[in-house]
């Protein structure tokens, strides 16, 4: 319990060789005294404590102490506190956000030590960290714990964690400016010593705000201190480079170089056109069931959207499975959207099911083994596709660089074809904001018919002459 009420007396002597002077203070109804050998030490202790009231700081009752410096005495280390964070975190983090945490709390634990002396190798350390100190499990009671607790680490990783635990930062200590600098630095170079990504910088800095957001929840420390750091984070440019998004024709011609794959390409031709047509997520597509698909023989049909299949590790998912089973990304677990679809891409389905049936559970599209599609999967099959469809020098561009290329490809498609911008969102699954935030480029371009369009129907009741 806490207390504003102190009084603190002056120093008395007393009958004692080794500490012959004495300082007492009362907190609430409880006395409290420190004996010193010299008068010096106990008239500086009584200053602190003078300094501590004076600034209207709470005292702890039971211990008699400043609750700051109590909170110092208290402190955890910055490896137990970065631990106890991601386990709060872990339950209810998507498979993909819980690997960013334990990446971000890696970078940053490392920086945060007291010394390097002995350090281990960084790859190990590295290693140890996120997959032992920040990957969670479940024990035999079925808590949530770091791996390191309810497994035990191999050898090299198990002397890495203990230095860890031997040279880690206290909390209190992270707040100070200089240490806050360093892991900064940390999560904004990569591996190799570059600078990392400016999204990846903001979002591990996100999280270490959150790790300290929690130690002040925790009574760790008083306030947040990253925002009194002169530091900010890179403003990004989310916009799409639509220099490298592919037009229709080309489209075309990389959908028809995976279909000419064999029997692979052929599997993985529907999918690639689903992302295009559909503007859909490559974890939307690889969740696609039958049961989703309503495909007529002539005309329009419609896809309706309902969960999401991210490839993660099986570590960092609760079942042990490769990927996440989530509902629709920034969207209520059961919430679902429909997405009208051309006659291409009905035939497209269509053929594809014709052709290959669906997974046991229903699914369009699997792995050669069963199982998800998996990204190195459809991205080698994109890769030579490239190659045949694109001009040598194309290939060596960002063109078409990446298989989610399509879903920029068919949103901008779309909004070049006169689309309502409200209706390419919820088509595309996200909010106006996001749309205009990635495609802006294509939508200012769009103003001018749009003024064109007012300028005639406010001509048919002005006289334009006259304005």
């Amino acid at each position: 319990m806490y207390s504003y009420d102190v009084r603190i007396w002056g120093i008395r002597t007393r009958q004692s060789k080794s500490a012959p002077y004495q300082l007492r203070w009362i907190v609430g109804d409880k006395e409290h005294q420190a004996p010193f050998l010299t008068k010096t030490l106990a008239d500086g202790r009584r200053a602190q404590l003078m300094g501590a009231v004076r600034d209207g700081e709470q005292f702890d009752v039971v211990s008699g102490l400043p609750v700051s410096e109590l909170r110092q005495l208290k402190s955890p280390s910055w490896f137990e506190h970065a631990r106890a964070y991601t386990c709060m975190k872990w339950p209810d983090a998507a498979a993909k956000h819980r690997v960013g945490i334990a990446e971000a709390m890696t970078n940053v634990t490392m920086a945060l030590v007291t010394s390097n002396k002995a350090a281990p190798d960084p790859k190990v350390l590295r290693l140890a960290l996120r997959s032992w100190a920040f990957q969670m499990t479940s024990d035999s009671t079925g808590n949530v714990v770091p791996r390191m607790e309810a497994e035990q680490p191999p050898a090299p990783a198990a002397q890495a964690l203990e230095w860890m635990a031997k040279h880690s930062l206290r909390v209190t200590e992270v707040a100070e400016a200089e240490n806050l600098r360093r892991a900064l630095a940390a999560i904004s170079r990569r591996l190799n010593g570059k600078r990392a990504a400016d999204n990846t910088i903001r979002r591990k800095r996100a999280v270490l705000s959150n790790a300290l957001r929690y130690a002040v929840e925790c009574d760790a420390l008083p306030t947040n201190p990253l925002p009194k750091v002169d530091w900010d984070p890179p403003q990004t440019d989310d916009e799409v480079d639509f220099q490298y998004v592919p037009g229709p024709e080309l489209v075309r011609h990389l959908l028809d170089a995976v279909q000419a794959q064999g029997s692979r390409g052929e599997h993985l031709h529907a999918f690639f056109g689903c992302m295009y047509y559909a503007a859909m997520r490559p974890s939307e597509v690889a969740a696609l069931a039958k049961g989703d698909c309503k495909l007529p023989s002539t005309g329009w049909g419609e896809l309706i959207l309902r969960r999401s299949r991210p490839e993660v590790g099986a570590g960092w998912t609760d079942d042990g499975t490769p990927y996440d089973e989530r509902g629709l990304k920034r969207r209520a677990r059961k919430a679902s959207r429909s997405v009208p679809v051309p006659p291409a891409l009905v035939h497209l389905l269509r053929s594809h099911l014709d052709r290959e049936g669906t997974a046991s559970d229903g699914r369009l599209f699997q792995a050669v083994e069963g199982g998800r599609v998996g990204s190195n999967e459809y991205t080698r099959v994109w890769d030579e596709a490239r190659e045949k469809a694109l001009t040598a020098a194309d290939v060596d561009t960002p063109l078409a660089k990446v298989p989610y290329s399509l879903r920029h490809a068919g949103v901008s498609l779309w909004i070049k074809a006169g689309v309502d911008p409200v209706e390419v969102a919820r088509r595309a699954g996200h909010s106006v904001a996001v749309l205009w935030k990635f495609y802006a480029k294509i939508l200012r371009g769009q103003q001018q018919v749009s003024n064109q369009l007012i300028d005639q129907a406010l001509a048919e009741v002005l006289d334009i002459s006259e304005i």
